[in-house]
């Protein structure tokens, strides 16, 4: 029998964190679905465009074979992971540097390592940090864009109390599209179930908090369906596209602070900060609100050399 996510893969001594390399192209057919998911007032790159900041999650998904996925629906671990024996996964945050934008229709090269590996003690119990570096380059060997993404695994904690009624997750409504513009600087996101699905299958993430309302309330126990931290994030930096605010050659750095569930109202916000912006997104009242997720975008002035 497969391994579950309460069971996880035994560590074995003869792992070691190893690169996967690839070939792949940045296809436009991706590109118009996330076009069509956003719905927003930027216009949709076409074959020869630059892609958009972030856009490479969905434009160049990785999709795990059925049979690798734990009952979580994240692959199992100990292969390109390292067999942590905690059940729990979330995405914490990461930094992204764009030194020259991908464009739509070309072919590029990925090159993914785990960085490193750390327990940690936290105010939940005990914790694994994995960091994953990924490079995408041009076929002549041009860095174009650097990634590093922030995974931690926690031990599960027991649902609280009686599990949420069904009936109002049933019942929430189409929202159109997720953002909406309030002022110069704010915007407001509204989410719906089938919001969380469609990015759950451009992204190629098949974790079920995000779908599937039975596991992400008796067995994880949440409130509810949970938003993606990858889907906040691009949101955030999609705020500052439409604002203008963001150039080609760009650092982001972001986090994920708390979780946000489907159908909660949330608020983006925009400030100045240093030779950038800095970007938030809040739910909660405004007199005592609830950071979700936070960036900083800070403007690269000339293309960052590489080896």
């Amino acid at each position: 029998m497969a391994a579950s996510c309460e069971q996880p893969v035994t560590p074995t001594v003869d792992w070691e964190p190893h690169t996967l390399a690839s070939t792949e192209v940045v296809e436009a057919g991706p590109v118009r679905a996330l076009g069509a998911l956003l719905d927003g007032a930027t216009p949709v790159p076409a074959v020869g465009a630059p892609l958009p900041a972030l856009w490479h999650w969905v434009a160049l998904p990785q999709w795990a074979a059925s049979a690798t996925l734990d009952r979580d629906r994240h692959p199992f671990r100990g292969t390109f992971l390292p067999p942590v024996d905690l059940p729990r996964r979330m995405f914490a945050g990461g930094e992204v540097t764009v030194h020259r934008p991908l464009t739509v229709g070309e072919e590029v090269r990925r090159e993914s390592r785990v960085g490193s590996v750390q327990e940690k003690n936290g105010r939940s119990g005990r914790l694994v940090v994995v960091v994953v570096e990924t490079r995408f380059s041009g076929l002549d060997g041009d860095l174009r864009v650097a990634e590093r993404q922030d995974l931690v695994f926690r031990e599960a904690s027991a649902p609280a109390g009686d599990p949420p009624a069904p009936e109002p997750a049933a019942a929430l409504a189409p929202v159109g599209p997720p953002l909406r513009r309030d002022g110069e600087e704010e915007w407001s996101l509204a989410t719906d179930p089938t919001l969380l699905m469609r990015f759950s299958a451009a992204t190629a993430n098949a974790h079920r908090i995000h779908y599937d309302w039975p596991y992400a309330t008796r067995v994880e126990g949440y409130p509810g369906l949970v938003v993606h931290g990858p889907l906040m994030t691009l949101l955030l930096v999609e705020t500052l596209r439409e604002a203008g605010a963001l150039p080609d050659r760009v650092l982001l750095r972001h986090r994920n602070q708390a979780p946000l569930f489907c159908g909660q109202p949330a608020t983006v916000r925009h400030r100045a900060e240093g030779h950038g912006v800095a970007a938030t997104l809040e739910r909660g009242t405004s007199d005592a609100p609830t950071t979700c997720t936070s960036l900083t975008a800070h403007f690269l002035e000339k293309a960052v050399p590489h080896a």
